[in-house]
């Protein structure tokens, strides 16, 4: 019984605790930092920004002020006149709001606390449009077009007395629009446009005369560095050529005086190889020779009858050789000539400075072909003297040999018109000897021509052929029966013994 007691006395408690907490604080007001709580009642009136505070039913009341910045427009419908006289139409706009401080915030309750926003915005409208009125009066339509920050500072320093007493500020105030119906700011820009134009027009033509001369300017550095540049361009490749034209000389001497200095050694070396082959080649050409001749005499002095074909075997083997030799001798030290006296040309006019080079080369060809016309010289002196000891050897059979010898072909020439005829046709002259007599006409005018032929000898030479055959031993007279003598061969245009086997025509070729 006690203990239910106990816990109804709590749960009052509590419960009246709890009712008292909430009576309290549904008597708390609180604001936020953009408004302000205006307390009035038993105990005067207070203000509490951005906070709270407990109203007391019946004894206090409270009113909220907002802090709040106010932006309207000032807009008079009516026409504003300038120390001109002339009218305008001036829009601006400014934002106000309500001081901080509790003084301020009191006096502002105190004149629009039970007003409407709209109302208040009007109000202080009212008072931002008379003082423009009284500050456009004051100034010219250049002054307020022109000088607009002028006009908003004189705005805001006139009006901050009058919005304090209400508790207001002025935060800014800007003119949006100032515009007229007689187009008087229209036409109060048109001179200094056109000054604007004139004077655009004219750092125009200054700026294209400065562009103009600066590019001239710039062209011609252009064109005097380009000049330049080419030039040392010019200079540049001059002496690189001249530099590799002089390499390529100094290559090109190097390797002529090389050249020459081979050459030369090439051609002393040669020379003397050939001068020793042209000695060595002499020399047996003089022992051949001497040996011909010591077996010729020989022959000689044995076989007198022989003369023509030791004559023949003299002419085939030795004066032929030996022209043939020297003639070959004569070709090759031409030509050798010639080749030295080309490359010694060439060399001396290739390498002008090589004197001593010229010299030697000189001196070798000079030794060269006198060599060479000593043993042309000394071959031909031996083909002489044997020659002429040949023909110092000759008697009149010999010469008798000579003469027949030719005789074969003067009769073959006499003959030849009969080779190119082609048919021989006999007419019968009627003496009864028939066709026999006309051929044997024919042969008796051929041996009459042959007979003719030591007379045409005789004629040409002034030799007697039918006398020397009488003197010959062995031979037979024109009248006298034939005694023995040598024929007379026409196959080899010599005489042979007539105990002499008669040799083959392989023999004699």
């Amino acid at each position: 019984m006690g203990f239910s007691n106990v816990l109804i006395v709590v749960i009052g408690l509590v419960a009246v605790v709890v009712a008292a907490f909430a009576i309290l604080a549904s008597m708390f007001r609180k604001v936020g930092p953009n408004q302000a709580l205006i307390i009035y009642g038993l105990g005067g009136t207070k203000v509490v920004k951005g906070g709270g505070a407990v109203v007391w039913p019946l004894i206090q009341s409270a009113r909220e002020l907002s802090l709040e910045l106010m932006s309207f427009d000032v807009a008079p419908t009516q026409d504003l006149f300038t120390s001109q006289g002339v009218a305008v139409k001036v829009e601006a706009v400014t934002q106000i709001k309500v001081k901080s401080d509790p003084v301020s915030i009191l006096t502002a309750s105190e004149q629009f606390l039970n007003k409407e926003p709209r109302d208040r915005e009007n109000l202080i409208r009212l008072v931002m449009e008379g003082h423009l009125r009284g500050i456009v009066g004051q100034l010219t339509v250049e002054q307020i077009v022109k000088e607009p920050e002028m006009v908003a500072d004189r705005m805001r320093s006139n009006v901050a007395a009058d919005v304090s007493k209400m508790g207001l500020e002025v935060i800014s105030f800007t003119i949006r629009e100032v515009r007229d119906n007689n187009e008087y700011i229209l036409n109060m820009g048109r001179p200094d446009v056109a000054l604007i134009r004139r004077a655009a027009d004219i750092a125009t033509a200054e700026a294209d005369r400065d562009t103009a001369i600066k590019r001239a300017q710039a062209m011609r550095e252009a064109k005097i560095a380009e000049a330049i540049a080419e030039q040392e361009k010019v200079i540049a490749e001059t002496a690189s050529q001249t530099r590799q034209a002089e390499a390529v000389r100094d290559l090109n001497l190097k390797r002529a005086e090389y050249e020459a200095s081979v050459h030369t050694q090439q051609a002393a070396t040669d020379k003397a190889y050939e001068i020793q082959t042209a000695i060595q080649q002499q020399k047996i050409t003089e022992e051949e020779v001497r040996v011909e001749q010591v077996r010729k005499h020989g022959e000689i002095a044995v076989q007198e009858a022989e003369i023509q074909r030791r004559e023949k075997e003299l002419i085939a083997t030795v004066l032929r050789p030996a022209e043939i030799e020297r003639q070959r001798i004569e070709t090759i030290a031409e030509a050798e000539r010639q080749r030295e006296v080309l490359e010694a040309t060439g060399r001396a006019e290739a390498t002008r400075k090589q004197g001593q080079a010229d010299a030697e080369v000189t001196n070798v060809r000079g030794m060269a072909e006198a060599a060479i016309l000593r043993a042309k010289g000394e071959a031909e002196a031996t083909a002489m003297h044997v020659k002429a000891a040949a023909f110092l050897d000759y008697n009149q059979a010999a010469i008798l040999d000579r003469i027949v010898g030719v005789l074969p072909g003067i009769v073959a020439a006499l003959a030849q018109p009969l080779n190119n005829v082609d048919k021989i046709t006999v007419v019968s002259t009627g003496d009864g000897n028939g066709s026999g007599a006309g051929v044997s006409r024919v042969t008796a005018d051929i041996a009459q021509m042959v007979a003719q032929v030591p007379a045409i000898v005789e004629g040409m030479t002034g030799v007697d052929v039918n006398r020397m055959l009488q003197g010959i031993p062995g031979t037979r007279s024109a009248d006298g029966p034939a005694t023995a003598m040598p024929a007379a061969s026409t196959q080899g245009n010599g005489l042979r013994p007539e105990s002499e086997p008669a040799r083959s025509d392989q023999d004699d070729r």
